[in-house]
């Protein structure tokens, strides 16, 4: 007889909770530790497809990569998208367990899964927790002044935006009173006073955590909720806890076993990873011998990759600055979807549950698909010519 707990403990030893980035939300997620288990199915994300595929296909556990919940829920309700897929499993009685980041960067997880599938030699993190420039593991303070009116709004906002999180506890905050000093020029409308004249006005110092990269994110949302013209906003680094720090790499890089032309290499991946959406910086011709990978959203390894000597970074997805910012540094990018980088890991996982309890029935799921779509331009131009 198999438990939840014993299929839970066996994730654990191969995706310690402790690798996962502090901001995931990972492990048993959903379910009774004592419920007896006959079948699994693995997926990477828990969707009205998925969830639907695992009830008939009657698993009493789904295995999925992304959580189901990132961050507080106040309802659950199947009438609802977001979590319209929840409520049917729970109703099933559908336990969830998901490794996400902490299957990420295990040995032997999906970055070093996409290292051996493309041959990459000489394999090692590429970033440690210990690297200063590391500013997933760090937090910032973000302290902000606002009238007393705005207080709530404010607050808020902030946590919405992703701020005010410390450990299990969320919308954390501390707010203590004063009395603020302004004096705007001729060019200013303030909300409170008059222009041309020193205003003293009773406030608010609010303050909260954020994590480093949603910094861009709350100081936006902090603009926007404040009734100020021109807020006062601090943001202040944090020391890292270093016993939480010992033993955290993330990503990979190592090295191909000969050098490859950029455009070979890009074709090469788009194959293995059997992409349909495949696309890169810089110029096909260029030699690659270094190769960094972080999958599924992985942009933010740029400047590790490029600190770390990497001809090119291979991950999931980036967003358009970070593809600028590619050419800048003078490092290719490759993003080759985040389906097609974390896909291999669905499967990787199904076979070893199977392995390791071979009583249980272990699948990955067979009907999940790249949401993506790719246009086919071939097709447009034979389209074009035939109704021409």
């Amino acid at each position: 007889m198999t438990l939840l707990a014993d299929i839970d403990l066996f994730l654990e030893s191969i995706a310690p909770r402790r690798l996962a980035q502090s901001w995931d939300n990972v492990g048993l997620l959903m379910g009774d530790p004592r419920a007896t288990i006959h079948k699994v199915m693995t997926c990477l994300t828990v969707t009205p497809e998925t969830a639907a595929e695992a009830i008939a296909g009657s698993a009493e556990l789904i295995v999925s990569h992304h959580p189901i919940l990132f961050k507080a829920t106040r309802t659950l309700r199947g009438d609802r998208a977001e979590t319209e897929a929840v409520w049917r499993l729970a109703s099933a009685g559908v336990a969830v367990i998901s490794p996400h980041t902490a299957f990420d960067d295990a040995p032997g997880g999906i970055n070093e899964l996409l290292a051996e599938k493309i041959g990459l030699l000489k394999v090692g993190p590429l970033r440690t927790s210990t690297d200063i420039h590391s500013l997933d593991f760090l937090k910032y303070k973000i302290v902000v002044f606002t009238p007393r009116s705005d207080l709530e709004r404010v607050s808020a906002a902030a946590f919405a935006a992703g701020a005010g999180t410390i450990g299990g506890y969320s919308e954390c905050s501390f707010s203590t009173s004063g009395v603020g000093t302004f004096l705007g020029d001729e060019s200013t409308n303030p909300t409170v006073g008059r222009k041309g004249r020193r205003e003293h006005v009773r406030e608010r110092k609010l303050e909260f955590v954020c994590p480093a990269d949603r910094i861009g994110e709350v100081v936006q949302a902090v603009r926007t909720s404040h009734s100020y013209e021109e807020p006062a906003i601090d943001v202040y680094p944090l020391a890292d806890d270093k016993s939480r720090r010992d033993d955290r790499p993330s990503g990979r890089i190592g090295e191909l076993k000969a050098p490859e032309s950029l455009g070979d290499f890009a074709k090469r991946i788009a194959l293995e990873l059997k992409s349909n959406q495949l696309m890169f910086t810089g110029t096909p011709e260029r030699s690659i011998k270094r190769v960094a990978i972080a999958c599924g959203a992985g942009d933010d390894f740029l400047g590790d990759a490029a600190r770390s000597a990497a001809d090119v970074l291979l991950t999931g997805e980036a967003r358009y600055h970070r593809a600028v910012e590619s050419e800048t540094l003078g490092i290719a990018l490759i993003t080759a979807g985040h389906h097609a980088t974390e896909r291999p890991g669905v499967e990787n996982l199904a076979a070893r549950i199977a392995a390791a309890f071979p009583n249980l029935s272990v699948w990955a799921s067979r009907h999940e698909h790249d949401p993506l779509r790719s246009v086919d331009f071939a097709e447009i131009k034979t389209n074009r010519h035939k109704n021409t």
